[in-house]
């Protein structure tokens, strides 16, 4: 009985040595290993056991791989020398400081809604929206030296539409540099004597009409589409139905054919030119365009035109003044007497049914 004891106790004792030798132990190495000499850590950084044994692994792998690990490397560092290279090869090609890069033309965002004009006068009465109105595009606002009203017709008229080829404006040097481009809307027959002429004078001329039979045709130096514009694109689900769409906004139809500028944009809409010019001036189009023929028709409102006579005429006057803050400028107004002299289907101030005007783009210079 007193063996066991002492067997058991010995044991004991022995257990509690060993622990004590173990922690001294674990103890010593820790605090020995993070006071390694200056020098030693320079030279092989600290690492913690866990990155340790990852160390020890990579040690492990063959010098092929290391190899090629390197040859890596080099590819990744010579291509990115390459893209170094040729961006300060670029820099050198091109002299201009960053600051001074060409401007880029851009297209206006596009607005929601005109802006409309104050009232005539307190009483909103149809009279005065009518006598500031037609006051307005019966006075023109800039001179033009050299009108432009194309060959003569068999009845020996040259016709209501007129161009400027004044010098200090655009039309003229763009038709010697044979850059001019001209723009033509109308449904059916119409006058197009203005247009062979600015053809003959070397002008780009499309003549858009979706009357045609065919889509496109080449006909007397000009180009005829079966087009026309409108003021919105089609819907995409007629369209699908239909081989070919007839109208389309003038910015897709700039966009589809390429073109940038418009030098001459003449229209006759038939009472849709108020929802199109409107069109015009909410997406910035105005921009590219330089000189601007446009036949108004007052005896109605117009397509898509609302509310009671003073508010339809103050509307359109607003979308004028409109074009006006868009540096159009009125040059030439004719009105043909044989039209009836009806204003919103009344005879108001005998005003005609129909005028012929035209603007011209003052920033667009020569």
């Amino acid at each position: 009985m007193g063996r066991e004891r002492l067997t058991w106790g010995l044991l004991l004792r022995l257990g509690v040595l060993l622990t004590a030798v173990c922690v001294c132990v674990h103890v010593y190495l820790e605090t020995g290993w993070h006071g390694a000499p200056a020098t030693l850590a320079l030279e092989h950084p600290i690492l913690s056991s866990q990155n340790w044994g990852q160390q020890s692994r990579t040690k492990q792998v063959p010098a092929e791989a290391r190899k090629q690990d390197r040859s890596i490397k080099r590819r990744i560092s010579y291509v990115r020398t390459l893209k170094k290279d040729r961006k300060r090869d670029e820099d050198k090609e091109d002299p201009s400081p960053q600051c001074c890069q060409p401007p880029r033309q851009h297209r206006k965002a596009p607005r929601w809604h005109i802006d409309l004009e104050p009232w005539a006068s307190e009483s909103h009465s149809l009279e005065d929206e009518a006598k500031r109105f037609l006051n307005y595009i019966t006075t023109p606002q800039v001179s033009c030296a050299s009108l432009f009203k194309g060959e003569a017709t068999q009845e020996g008229t040259t016709g209501s539409w007129t161009a400027c080829l004044d010098p200090k404006y655009s039309l003229t040097n763009r038709i010697h540099s044979k850059r001019c481009r001209v723009y033509s809307f109308g449904l059916g027959v119409d006058d197009r004597s203005l247009e062979r002429s600015l053809a003959g004078a070397g002008c780009e001329v499309h003549c858009f009409d979706p009357s045609l039979k065919q889509p496109h045709l080449q006909q007397d130096e000009m180009w005829l589409h079966r087009l026309s514009v409108d003021w919105r694109d089609p819907n995409p689900a007629i369209v699908a139905q239909r081989q070919h769409a007839n109208t389309k906004k003038l910015a897709t139809i700039l966009n589809d054919f390429g073109h940038r500028q418009v030098d001459v944009l003449k229209a006759d809409m038939e009472s849709a030119e108020w929802k199109i010019l409107e069109n015009l001036v909410l997406e910035g189009v105005l921009d590219s365009v330089g000189q601007l023929l446009l036949e108004l028709h007052l005896h109605w409102a117009g397509f898509e035109v609302g509310g009671d006579d003073p508010s339809v005429v103050r509307y359109w006057f607003s979308l004028l003044k409109e074009l006006e803050r868009a540096n159009f400028r009125l040059f030439h107004v004719n009105s043909d007497p044989a039209k009836p002299h009806l204003f919103l289907h009344k005879n108001v101030l005998n005003a005609s049914s129909a005028y012929t005007l035209s603007w011209v783009n003052t920033e667009l210079m020569p």
